[in-house]
């Protein structure tokens, strides 16, 4: 052993030493594990007992799945095709059960020799693989197994224990291999350095990190599993909140330039021009807002309100409170369409106020300019001179203001839209703008859980806007189930022909464009049943705009929209739009936020499973903006048990947004929700699940803020700063990587 240099720890050790470079560079490019560490962390997703099966009947679609069943028949087909004429072509067809429901399996070509000697009636075995849809019956195509015998060694000794891990695997790498690599590694969790204070652990009766490992991928009983997952809940939640409790502690530190509006000032001016009054919640959230902005220490507030609660209203009013002051604001929207719409209704809502400077302006006015990356050079040049100089006192723009060239004269409050297209990074770049930092007001128009507020924005505040404006009208939404019923896809059409014949306007939403390269390579392919099998490509824009102009809508004004358009052209279609020049808008999610056309009151959804619950929310959000009733169809052609269409029925039956962003939680991990907003990380959390995990994650709030207030810089717990470390690095990298 003499020549082995220590490592500093086991559980750094690249996983390339251990395993062999083949497994390792499989787990890297599959599963993002690199280190042995990384693979300890790596959990079953759930335990098979033995004897004890799997749910057939609710296997998500599309997802690569492992479940433990028993071969209830197999037969051999042969048929012709273009690879074997003569009817020489095989595929083998195996049935397997759980007791509670059925899947077919399907082998094709050569690969059926070996599966029909072993997959025989009665054989328990592991399978794995992606869940498809064929003649509307659930399948698994080519999958992989191990037969469970019982009898060979190995076999014996990896599924001695009563309880199977099952592991979160991909088609690459199965999870029985997965549990194998796992049992190679498992004696170094003994060296795990254990992040959590000691008198924590204790305090709250938690084992010991390396015993919580070893429980996990090892349980001899549900106890184990139910220990060992409860102390990793834990530390996920507390270096997390420590994490943010740290960033809290610093901002609080800093020092910023407070912000009180002229008493009659360019704030008064737009107040008594508007033709509405404020909500309550609108006057509550802007008080807030305002009380922040009149202290010292730079406001961090997360705005979240329901599809058109208002929100932009209350943002805007801030910052003319903020140009009152002396200072300037910059709304930062996620791409160009919103920005230039941000830009048009804000200088809307402000008339003669935006026009500082011009012949049209009162004197209490500012100018507001646009600043985007398509903009061309001269437009530009002249925007980035009105920042410097301070004759624009708002300027509205994308990721195009985070970059170097622009200066701001005074910059004192950022508003960011859409926070969760907005990583940590992006909003630090953007503060460091100021002399000092600027206050930050994020919005968000997905409503956001309690929860996952305190998780995933927990340096910020928390505003929530509940009341819809006046004169807002309920939507009805209704799914439409396009493969069993295709007569109600006919009748959808209808219902848009009779809202455009009622004066309205109608949007068609799909997930694709349509003009995307084919590869080559995959269209030289003959296809075979396997692809066949394969269901087919999402919808397009480009092909539905043309079957609708030809077919169902002909006669009516269709136009498309979509994101690579130019920018120029995009902003024609919407003008049409809005000025009611076309009847039937037809676009990609371009539109799901932001776009307002009071006059549109009917959205067909193609493909409608294919997006989330809350971009469906959002996109619904489009229609019923003014006095007549709002329409939503969602059209999918999911079975009737499938989990996608109980995700579309959740989506009809309810408009609380609130009540959606749960459902949609409670059906992803969580993975999604908060990766995308830690600066677009992958999500940290493995075993925490936010809704559930609420008591969790609120104690562990509150101890990391006495730890961080105790040590803030964590001197005396060294095990703690290596784990944060570790989760700030890996984020860090990941945010670098995706620049």
């Amino acid at each position: 052993m003499g020549l082995v240099p220590a490592l500093e720890e086991p559980l750094k050790q690249p996983l390339k030493s251990v395993l062999g470079p083949a497994t390792a560079k499989v787990m890297a490019e599959h599963l993002g594990l690199h280190t042995v560490g990384d693979l300890l962390h790596h959990y079953p997703r759930r335990y098979e007992e033995r004897g004890q099966l799997t749910h057939l009947a609710d296997l998500p679609m599309d997802e690569h799945v492992t479940v433990v069943a028993q071969v209830a028949d197999a037969r051999l087909h042969s048929f012709a095709s273009a690879r074997a004429p003569r009817g020489k072509g095989q595929r083998l067809e195996v049935t397997i059960t759980d007791g509670s429901g059925r899947l077919q399996l399907v082998f094709f070509g050569n690969g059926v020799h070996k599966p029909h000697k072993e997959l025989l009636p009665g054989t328990r075995a592991m399978f794995a693989g992606k869940v498809s849809v064929f003649n509307h019956r659930l399948q698994l195509a080519h999958p992989a197994y191990e037969l469970l015998r019982g009898d060979g060694e190995e076999t014996v000794e990896n599924w001695a224990g009563a309880l199977i891990p099952l592991y979160p695997a991909t088609a690459k790498l199965e999870s029985w291999k997965i549990g194998k690599a796992v049992q190679t590694v498992l004696p170094t969790a003994q060296d795990a350095v254990d992040p959590l204070p000691g008198a924590l652990r204790e305090g709250r009766g938690l084992l010991p990190l390396p015993e919580a490992l070893l429980k996990i991928h090892r349980p001899h009983t549900k106890a184990d599993i139910a220990d060992a997952r409860a102390r990793l809940k834990w530390d996920e939640a507390f270096v997390l909140q420590v994490a943010l409790a740290r960033r809290r502690h610093a901002d609080a530190q800093l020092p910023a330039v407070a912000r009180t509006p002229a008493p009659d000032g360019l704030l008064t001016a737009f107040d008594a021009r508007l033709p509405f009054t404020l909500t309550e919640g609108q006057r509550k959230v802007s008080q807030e807002i305002f009380d922040d902005l009149a202290t010292e220490h730079p406001m961090h507030r997360l705005l979240q309100g329901e599809v058109g609660s208002g929100k932009t209203m209350v943002a805007l009013r801030a910052m003319l409170a903020v140009v009152d002051a002396g200072g300037q604001a910059a709304m930062l929207a996620p791409t160009e369409v919103l920005a230039q719409q941000h830009h048009r209704s804000i200088t809307e809502m402000m008339g003669e106020l935006a026009e500082g400077g011009m012949l049209g302006g009162t004197e209490h006015a500012t100018k507001v300019v646009l600043l985007t990356g398509s903009m061309g050079a001269a437009a530009r040049r002249r925007a980035l001179l009105d920042l410097a100089t301070g004759e624009a006192g708002i300027v509205i723009g994308t990721h195009a203001l985070i970059e170097d060239k622009v200066r701001f004269h005074d910059l004192g409050l950022v508003v960011v839209d859409e926070q969760h297209r907005f990583g940590v990074e992006q909003r630090d770049a953007l503060r460091g703008k100021g002399k000092q930092p600027p206050h930050l007001l994020v919005m968000t128009a997905t409503p956001i859980p309690r929860t996952v507020a305190m998780t995933v924005f927990g340096d910020l505040e928390t505003s929530v806007l509940d009341q819809l404006p006046a004169g807002r009208s309920p939507i009805a939404s209704h799914v439409v189930p396009a493969a069993d019923k295709p007569h109600f896809l006919a009748r959808a059409w209808e219902r848009v022909r009779e809202e455009v014949a009622g004066g309205h306007q109608a949007y068609v939403v799909c997930p694709r464009i349509g003009d995307e390269e084919d590869d080559p390579k995959k269209a030289a392919r003959k296809k075979s049943p396997e692809d066949e099998a394969e269901k087919r490509p999402p919808l397009a824009v480009l092909d539905v705009a043309d079957h609708l102009a030809k077919g169902p809508l002909q006669g009516l004004r269709v136009e498309v929209l979509h994101g690579r358009m130019h920018p120029d052209d995009k902003d024609a279609v919407m003008r049409r739009f809005a000025a009611g020049e076309t009847d039937v808008l037809v676009a990609t999610t371009v539109i799901e936020v932001g776009v307002n056309v009071p006059n549109a009151t009917a959205m067909v959804i193609m493909d409608a499973d294919r997006f989330g619950v809350s971009q469906l929310h959002q996109l619904r959000g489009r229609v019923g903006r003014g006095s007549a009733a709002g329409l939503c169809l969602l059209v999918t052609e999911m079975p009737e048990a499938s989990a996608a269409r109980q995700r579309l029925n959740a989506v009809a039956s309810t408009l609380d947004g609130f009540e959606l962003s749960r459902i949609d939680l409670e059906q992803r991990r969580e993975g999604d929700v908060l990766g995308q907003a830690q600066s677009g990380a992958r999500s940290s959390l493995r075993v925490l699940a936010v809704i559930e995990d609420e008591e969790v994650i609120a104690q562990a709030r509150e101890e990391a803020t006495k730890v961080v207030e105790a040590d803030p810089e964590l001197a005396h717990l060294p095990g703690l700063r290596t784990a944060l470390h570790a989760l700030l690095d890996d984020e860090r990298e990941q945010y670098l990587e995706k620049g």
